[in-house]
């Protein structure tokens, strides 16, 4: 199977009836209704967009920006640009317009499938894309020619269309969030989806004819070419924190959802509202959450709302590799939490079957090739890299970072990704993370890295969360790097008050000398409310934090 969205009309041949795809509408007489696509009519509607695309004279190897909100038009849309050949570039708009604006450009998109509003800003920004000459409107078309979604529904349907392509072809660029550097254009082959999919449905067991309720868009992709109905929630999926919980609740009830995608964002919310309201989602059995560090509180929290023999897990991995390596709740919770809160890093598990993985010493250099890494043993903090059919083999934007971020294996022709996260494997084979390779901080005699550092800080209860950064400055006439703890405050006074302020330090610095991975750190800031993320509110911009700090000390 070379094309992944074989695997879509495998699902339309075998259960033609069942529902792939359920959207959100509005209410009538109080009652929500939704629209639906079953397998069949998905895989047909998704004909007709390669059709369209095709009759424009889209090819294989055409790259196309597709920019449609979630729901069943994004899914048909997704399988009826695989169809084609067509490469999709998908660029999360939680990044903000200019980011979005930026990543197109350097993605040089030769056409455009995407709502109205789309439409019309690229014919104000048009020299900006000057390759851009295919364009298929989902929506109204205003003063533009070309076809419309709606238009190629109204055709006769023309019959099956599959562009036949190489497991190596593209299939997509999807960009990385930029949390640590600019956004970046990944390229994704037909073999990296196919691998995914394989790999996540056997690990967790999801079989055809399940009920998911995905919080991520392209979860979407996966759950039809696994065979299973996804019920898209009525959220922002760029704003997973601003999500109503409510929608939540009755979407996963009125199509009895048994498993769900979500972001930790989405269930910290959902979870809280349920326990402060007395309900439950006890038909859901499976959750997994990714995209951002899920700490002890919200997992705990989340297994008291679902199924009582329910599952939280929580699979690791980046834009470039994904998935890497998976946890449960149940595991967490018993064993590895507490290892964490005493500065042992965050573990997350043990790798997927279709994964290689080595730590080795780390370097901010380039390595070439996979015989001059340095495999470190068992418990020693090094960098991670990984190999395998769903790790993907370059940067298509921003070619330069290739050179740091890949290590090629003549031997095999292998592709090795440094994930950029440094940490260490246990005795089992776990993976326990602590922190990015470019949050370390390299003082004179020790390095500290941030994830085991912060947990220290973090166990005061006056604490929100804590961010380790790193500032040069001069002691005793030489230029030194001095690892500083920024500690943001649940008391904003704290900030203020320098009475306050003074007797939390002190405190702090209490706990910090009562262990060996803080000790030397003796400079305490105080900031009233990090730089984070956008989308989940969890990812910390260190680098920001640190221009900050090296102007207060």
């Amino acid at each position: 199977m070379k094309n992944v969205a074989y695997h879509l009309r495998r699902f339309a041949e075998s259960q033609p009836g069942q529902i792939a795809v359920v959207e959100p509408r509005g209410y009538k007489n109080g009652k929500r209704q939704y629209k639906t696509m079953s397998f069949r009519e998905l895989d047909e509607d998704s004909d007709r967009i390669a059709h369209g695309l095709h009759e424009m004279g889209v090819r294989r190897g055409t790259r196309i920006a597709l920019l449609v909100r979630p729901g069943v038009d994004f899914v048909s849309s997704v399988f009826g640009c695989l169809k084609s050949g067509a490469v999709m570039i998908l660029i999360d708009p939680g990044m903000g317009k200019r980011n979005l604006i930026s990543c197109l450009e350097e993605a040089r998109p030769q056409g455009f499938l995407a709502i109205s509003a789309v439409q019309a800003l690229w014919r104000f920004m048009r020299l900006r894309f000057p390759e851009a000459e295919y364009h298929l409107t989902v929506g109204r078309r205003w003063f533009w020619g070309g076809p419309t979604l709606a238009g190629l529904r109204k055709k006769p349907y023309p019959g099956a269309f599959m562009e036949e392509v190489s497991e190596e072809d593209p299939a997509a660029i999807i960009f990385t969030t930029g949390s640590t550097g600019p956004p970046k254009g990944v390229l994704y082959e037909h073999k990296t989806f196919n691998a995914q999919v394989q790999q996540i449905a056997q690990e967790y067991g999801i079989q055809a004819g399940q009920t998911d309720l995905p919080g991520f868009p392209m979860f979407g992709l996966f759950n039809c070419a696994m065979g299973s109905t996804a019920v898209i929630p009525d959220m922002d999926a760029s704003r997973p924190a601003s999500v109503n919980p409510k929608n939540i609740l009755e979407a996963a009830r009125d199509w009895n959802v048994t498993q769900s995608f979500g972001s930790p964002t989405i269930w910290k919310v959902v979870s809280r509202w349920c326990l402060e309201n007395h309900t439950r989602l006890e038909q859901i059995k499976m959750i997994l959450s990714a995209g951002a560090p899920v700490q002890e509180p919200v997992l705990r929290s989340v297994k008291a709302i679902i199924h009582p023999e329910g599952e939280i897990h929580t699979p690791y991995g980046a834009t470039e590799a994904l998935p890497v390596a998976t946890i449960s709740a149940s595991e967490v919770l018993a064993e590895t939490a507490e290892k964490s809160r005493h500065g042992a890093g965050v573990c997350v598990g043990r790798k997927f079957s279709g994964i290689q993985w080595k730590v080795i010493q780390i370097t901010d250099e380039a390595i070439p090739e996979l015989s001059e890494v340095q495999e470190l043993p068992e418990g020693e903090i090094g960098e991670l890299i990984v190999s395998g059919p769903q790790v993907t083999r370059e940067y298509v934007t921003r070619v330069e970072v290739n050179a740091l971020a890949k290590i090629y294996d003549p031997q095999t022709g292998a592709v090795w990704h440094r994930m950029g996260d440094v940490g260490y494997l246990d005795a089992q084979q776990r993976f326990w993370f602590c922190g990015r390779k470019a949050h370390r901080v390299q003082a004179e005699a020790k390095t500290f890295f941030s994830i085991p550092v912060e947990a220290i800080f973090n166990e005061h209860p006056s604490v929100v969360r804590s961010a380790l950064v790193g500032v040069k400055k001069e002691v005793d006439g030489k230029t030194k790097m001095v690892p500083v703890i920024i500690i943001e405050p649940k008391d904003p006074q704290v900030c203020r008050d320098a009475k306050k302020r003074e007797k939390l330090r002190k405190e702090l610095m209490e706990v910090g000398g009562q262990n060996d991975l803080t000790r030397d750190v003796n400079v305490i800031l105080f900031h009233p409310s990090f730089p984070v993320d956008i989308r989940h509110n969890a990812k910390i911009f260190r680098e920001k934090l640190a221009d900050w700090a090296a102007k207060e000390i």
